[in-house]
């Protein structure tokens, strides 16, 4: 099979774990771009980089690049492809079109000139003509205009893999899988020690912790991928990678815990990782955090995403100097990080954070914080062995 060059798009601040992934993998010609990394690699792994990747929103192939700076140039251009190739009279499909561009204003009027294009080539050739379909489309088309250079790729995901297929409940604001696992990346996470998520919400973190600490695939709960439609889909190849990839899968020797103050959070959690078939890994209790001490002995490592102003109304003052007491009082020997789109309230926490990573949650400008608690504060470590000095 030959090799062919893709692009996996994830968000703002993982493209550098993002690459790692993939050369874990075994992409070729890896390229770290904005938002993006670029690599090769054949249609095996074209299903292997969609069902492991943890990271990646949606994995792109590129067909066609061109020159365009209006409308003509456009319809001719993509004229010039042969869409049999993809697609046929019978078939529905739908063109996705981001823009940077001077020449082109609206991304509306790109996908119809381009629809304009490939459905007037087919109604040339045969006299019939595909169709559209937004929702479930056989074919999904993705435009990119940067300034006159235009990239005309075939999504191979479909929906964007932050739709893992665990999650059917969901309880205020639930984090984006692929942010979650981004962020248990980031922090070191390997599933070499316990784990706690003190504000597990619907239990987003602790499956993607489970997941990577078994190094069980991030989307194998998935119902669907675009690939599956195309004329040249393998069944017995993806099979063959589902089973390869499943071999890899490894034990897990320490705990997953979460907790949540609210009892519907707590159910609805403790459904989703059912569904994701992690239900031995991981416990879940109603606790509120604020009222918890560590239980486990040895490292401990924490991540979350606490509550914030826009989210829930809560005096944040008090919330983030009761966050900094509960970790520096009752949790020793932790290393914790947590989100934050509330850059103001960090302040609050009292404790200096040894490490600030710049992320968006959605929209919102946010920080990836890390707060180290030692075995004992530094300050009485130094006391003890002062005063044991013989006088």
């Amino acid at each position: 099979m030959e090799n062919f060059k893709m692009i996996a798009k994830t968000f703002f601040g993982f493209e550098e774990i993002l690459a790692k992934e993939l050369q874990q993998l075994g992409a070729q010609d890896i390229e770290i771009g904005t938002r993006a990394v670029s690599f090769k690699g054949d249609k095996g792994f074209m299903y292997k980089a969609n069902l492991s990747l943890r990271t990646a929103l949606k994995i792109l192939k590129p067909i066609y690049y061109f020159r365009a700076t209006n409308d003509i140039q456009l319809y001719k251009n993509i004229q010039g492809v042969d869409w049999t190739k993809y697609l046929n009279a019978n078939q529905t499909f739908v063109i996705d079109t981001t823009i940077h561009s001077d020449n082109f204003k609206h991304s509306q009027f790109v996908s119809q000139k381009a629809k304009d294009a490939i459905v007037d080539q087919f109604r040339e050739k045969t006299g019939m003509r595909p169709s559209i379909d937004k929702d479930f489309p056989d074919l999904r088309i993705n435009i990119h205009i940067d300034r006159d250079q235009v990239s005309v790729a075939l999504d191979t995901s479909g929906a964007s893999l932050h739709q893992r297929g665990y999650r059917t409940a969901t309880n205020i604001a639930p984090i984006n899988e692929v942010l979650a696992a981004g962020m248990l990346l980031l922090s070191g996470w390997e599933g070499k020690s316990d784990f706690l998520d003190p504000m597990c919400g619907s239990g987003t973190i602790l499956i993607e912790a489970a997941m990577i600490a078994c190094n069980i695939p991030a989307n194998i709960n998935r119902k669907e991928f675009a690939f599956e439609k195309w004329n040249d889909w393998d069944n017995d190849l993806f099979d063959q990678i589902i089973d390869a990839l499943l071999k890899r899968t490894r034990e897990f020797h320490y705990t997953i815990k979460g907790y949540d103050k609210a009892p519907s959070a707590v159910n609805k959690a403790k459904d989703n990782v059912r569904n994701a078939n992690v239900d031995e890994y991981i416990t879940i209790e109603q606790q509120n955090f604020f009222d918890t001490k560590k239980e486990t002995v040895g490292p401990l490592h924490m991540v979350f995403n606490p509550p914030y102003g826009e989210r829930l109304d809560i005096d944040l003052e008090r919330f983030y100097r009761e966050l900094g007491d509960t970790m520096k009082q009752n949790y020793p020997g932790t290393n914790a990080w947590f989100i934050t789109a509330n850059l103001e309230a960090l302040k609050f926490v009292g404790l200096k954070p040894s490490r600030k990573i710049k992320l968006f949650n959605g929209s919102l400008e946010a920080r990836l914080v890390k707060y180290e608690m030692y075995e004992g504060s530094k300050r009485t470590k130094f006391q003890i062995s002062k005063d044991s000095q013989p006088f």
